[in-house]
């Protein structure tokens, strides 16, 4: 862990404890600040960002089996042979004489060559056709995966925020408990010393006390926590929490428009749909496995022996042309086997989509009941809060009368402090519900949320390596010939039509400045 993150991880802990005494004069961040502010500098999106620009040159390296090579080379030989003077002698320099050194006659050789290969592919049968159809769909499907880890991340920024709202308000809470139980103790100890309640009515406003100042502290220790939660996710402390706007513009209006755009837009079950294209382009990469391969080859080398003495009249140039046709007649049954587990592979990921479909289904369902239950629950608390406010002032006054005692007074203010953390509960359940049935439908991205922030393109990346370093050409022609001559074709992926962003966002209205009269 980084100097730098543990020192916000402290200040998270310092300033929740500053906040249980005073309050911080500081401006107020809103919830697209915190998105905005995520959806730059999250470690968890910047990393997945950097997995699919790595996914993307698995096109290009796949594509490049349809695009020519060119190789040098350059060698040396050098030969010597010893022969015994009982052999037949070996005259090396033309002298007339055979060599010799001790027992044995030597002969001398050495010889250069200098080349350029270049080679072609013409026809693969399908193979590189296939290749390319396989890694243009799992480039979709790592699309679709960014976005979900993209709602991921939205989801838990949202959840975060709302949970130190939450605990702001539930602190703020218990800090009012604390101080009223210390006026109820002052009463009292005031009433006791004047002979109206007993020891009894003094230590039942004690123990009070004590529970609230526990609580206190409690409600202080899960403030740092939800705050060291925020700053993981959004990079920064949170200050003075703006309350959370509406997101009832990107809601459906009933569960079944939910479960239309969630069959249409969901990122997980669009990411397996593009996983089952791409094993299908791999059987059809293993049927062409079957087919034969045709492919050119121009050579242009110089040769020379000797090297030694150098004339560069003596130099021999060549150019060679061929065209290879290569074809498989017996693999021992191994590409059969590589069909049949091509196919069952693609069994396994079209079984997959309906799986993944049921889970989007059950996701709409749960989230949905969710937020209707944390709604209801806001208008039941709300009516909670009213009436145990009533309850506890009517409780006080008549306290004082005689007609009710201390502990009457001291239930009443427990459960006016219940029905109000209550309420702060429902409100926060009923957003994060809220952000669930967006994020399960696919909606829950940054273009909808805060369109004005500058919106990460996962194609631009992929657009580039289109044509690149590498490409020449006739590479379409190629392709083409490759994708229509065989009797397997890969079919290319087919790409999904995306949401159209939905306004406003959850960024405030800007003023209207009213015009200068004179």
């Amino acid at each position: 862990m980084s100097m730098k993150l543990r020192g916000r991880l402290l200040a998270a802990t310092v300033c929740a404890g500053v906040l249980a005494g005073v309050a911080v004069p500081a401006s107020a961040e809103t919830l697209a600040d915190a998105i905005a502010l995520a959806y730059q500098n999250n470690p968890t999106l910047q990393a997945q960002r950097s997995t699919q620009r790595a996914l993307d040159e698995n096109y290009v390296q796949a594509r490049s089996g349809w695009r020519p090579t060119l190789s040098a080379s350059a060698s040396a030989t050098y030969t010597e042979s010893r022969t015994p003077k009982a052999a037949a002698g070996v005259d090396s320099n033309g002298d007339g004489q055979a060599d010799t050194f001790g027992n044995f006659g030597i002969r001398e050789a050495n010889s250069g060559r200098v080349g350029l290969t270049f080679n072609q592919p013409i026809w693969t049968g399908g193979r590189v056709a296939a290749a390319v159809n396989a890694a243009n769909a799992d480039v979709l499907a790592g699309r679709e995966n960014l976005r979900r880890i993209e709602a991921q991340v939205l989801t838990s920024v949202i959840q975060a925020y709302s949970d130190t709202r939450r605990d702001q308000e539930s602190l703020r809470i218990r800090q009012e408990n604390v101080n009223v139980l210390t006026r109820q103790l002052q009463e009292s100890n005031a009433r006791f010393d004047v002979g109206e309640v007993t020891r009894t009515d003094v230590a039942q406003s004690q123990a009070r006390l004590s529970q609230a100042q526990a609580q206190l502290q409690s409600a202080v220790a899960q403030l740092a926590i939800t705050r060291a939660g925020y700053a993981t996710l959004v990079g920064q402390n949170p200050g003075e929490l703006a309350p959370e706007p509406s997101l009832a513009f990107l809601l459906p209006t009933d569960p079944d428009e939910a479960y239309k755009v969630a069959e249409q837009f969901n990122p997980q079950l669009r990411a397996q749909q593009f996983a089952e294209q791409a094993s299908r382009a791999r059987v059809a990469g293993a049927h062409a496995e079957r087919m034969p391969s045709v492919s050119g080859q121009v050579s242009f080398g110089f040769d020379r022996g000797p090297v030694r003495p150098f004339d560069s009249d003596l130099y021999t140039r060549g150019t060679t042309a061929t065209v290879t046709a290569s074809v498989p007649l017996f693999s021992g049954g191994l590409t059969s086997s590589r069909v049949r587990q091509a196919v069952e592979r693609n069994n396994t990921d079209r079984i997959t989509i309906e799986a993944v479909r049921r889970n989007v289904f059950q996701g709409v369902t749960q989230f949905w009941s969710q937020l209707i239950a944390a709604r209801a629950n806001i208008s039941s608390s709300d009516e909670q809060v009213r009436a145990a406010r009533i309850a506890a002032e009517g409780t006080r006054q008549e306290q004082q009368v005689g007609l009710r005692t201390t502990i009457d007074v001291l239930n009443a203010e427990n459960e006016l402090r219940t029905a109000e953390l209550n309420a702060v509960t429902s409100r926060r359940d009923e957003y994060v519900a809220a952000a669930n049935v967006l994020a399960v439908m696919g909606r829950l991205e940054s273009k909808n949320l805060v369109p004005s922030a500058p919106q990460y393109d996962a194609a631009k990346n992929f657009r580039k390596l289109r044509i690149t370093w590498g490409w020449v050409p006739w590479e379409e022609a190629v392709g083409a010939v490759d994708s229509v001559a065989t009797p397997w074709p890969s079919k290319v992926p087919a790409e999904k039509i995306d949401e159209k962003p939905i306004g406003p966002g959850l960024e405030p209205a800007p003023a209207v400045t009213p015009p200068a009269t004179r």
